[in-house]
């Protein structure tokens, strides 16, 4: 994922110096190699001993604190050796080593500056990471009778998580599935996700049709947000080979069948949650090594030169080919070389594959059916 990237903290204690420490430092050494041998070829008096001063500077940029102080250590006693090889030692000379001395003070102070935020930074960043498994749980490889896997693509590689959310579950009524974008960014997205994905895996349990389920998350999502707030949703359920999708305001799922792509637009349009939606559910019938795509906005909407992702173009040949997850990594790829690796909107992606009926007997009534009968 995007999100996958991460800020290294520094070597702070005892132990194999960091790969930042060790570029700070063969850095700085390589500098302070060259000066030393320009200084020795011009011979006596020391002319070029105040360029040292930039070594425990160009350590800084890059290594620790304590590599810093032994970089401007070893700058500041080249320098007082050079200075006592003069048969008498000049005001300038004198001042050159000092200086080095007092920049690597300085130096080793910005270092530890650096270092200190470094390491909040890799912190928040392993938090934000705790957080993203609590809100969003790994999906998969099987749910039931489906091979599911998902992956969340970050806009921004210092996030984690935002306002996208997902969640399979194997309920007394078939495989529930549900994928929604909550609008706004920021930590308000986050707590309303995780309201959402609250409140789904409880009423998934108890309600016996998915248009019940819809009224529960509604209700949750209006005592939670403002007037302009809402979360777009669509909700899947597959129940002894019958799909059933309710479809609250988001884009519609994929089906990939035979190598073609249908997109499963629902009867009648609905609203997001938060307006209080009325919807009609959609009914497929499934087929063995049948896959279904859900997807958030965000895939719709990346583009590059004003071209938007050709996604049903290209939907059978990337998500068509080995495991749901080997489809889901070959659909990441493709679309950060189309964007060049810059998103403007945060993607959630959940890739099914229908593998067949759990056993031989009959096939149990979907919840839409269920609902219809309790009506």
């Amino acid at each position: 994922m995007l999100s996958d990237v991460r800020t290294q903290p520094f070597q702070s204690g005892p132990g194999p110096l960091s790969p930042g420490s060790r570029a700070g430092l063969g850095a700085a050494l390589a500098l302070l190699a060259i000066v030393s041998a320009v200084e020795l070829a011009d011979g006596r008096p020391a002319h070029y001993i105040a360029l040292m001063v930039a070594a425990p500077f160009l350590a800084a940029a890059l290594a620790s604190w304590r590599v810093v102080l032994g970089v401007g250590l070893l700058a500041t006693g080249i320098g007082a050796a050079f200075a006592l090889a003069e048969q008498t030692m000049s005001l300038v000379t004198a001042v050159n080593v000092a200086g080095i001395a007092l920049a690597t003070a300085i130096a080793g102070a910005v270092a530890a500056v650096r270092q200190r935020q470094s390491e909040r930074i890799a912190e928040l960043s392993r938090l934000a990471s705790v957080a993203q498994q609590a809100v969003l749980r790994t999906l998969g490889p099987q749910v039931g009778t489906l091979a599911v896997a998902a992956r969340y693509i970050s806009s921004t590689a210092t996030a984690e998580i935002g306002g996208d959310l997902y969640e399979a579950m194997d309920t007394p009524y078939g495989v529930r599935m549900i994928i929604g974008d909550v609008r706004g960014k920021g930590l308000d997205a986050v707590r309303l996700a995780s309201i959402v994905l609250g409140s789904y895996r409880h009423v998934a349990y108890e309600r016996a049709d998915l248009r019940a389920v819809v009224t529960d998350l509604d209700r949750a999502v209006a005592r939670n947000v403002g007037d302009e707030d809402f979360v777009t949703a669509a909700l899947v359920e597959e129940r002894g080979g019958t799909l059933t999708i309710v479809n609250c305001g988001h884009p519609p799922p994929l089906l990939l069948r035979r190598g073609a792509v249908i997109p499963l637009e629902p009867p009648a349009p609905a609203p997001p949650l938060g307006f209080m939606p009325v919807v009609r559910p959609r009914v497929e019938r499934l087929e063995p090594g049948d896959r279904l795509l859900l997807f958030t906005d965000g895939l719709g909407e990346a583009r590059r030169d004003g071209e938007f992702f050709p996604t049903a173009d290209r939907a059978w040949r990337l998500l068509g080919h080995g495991t749901v997850a080997d489809g889901l990594a070959s659909l990441e790829t493709a679309l950060v070389e189309w964007v060049h690796g810059r998103l403007d909107d945060d993607i959630a992606l959940v890739l099914m594959e229908y593998t067949g009926p759990r056993s031989a007997a009959a096939a149990p009534v979907p919840s839409w059916e269920v609902g219809a009968a309790e009506s």
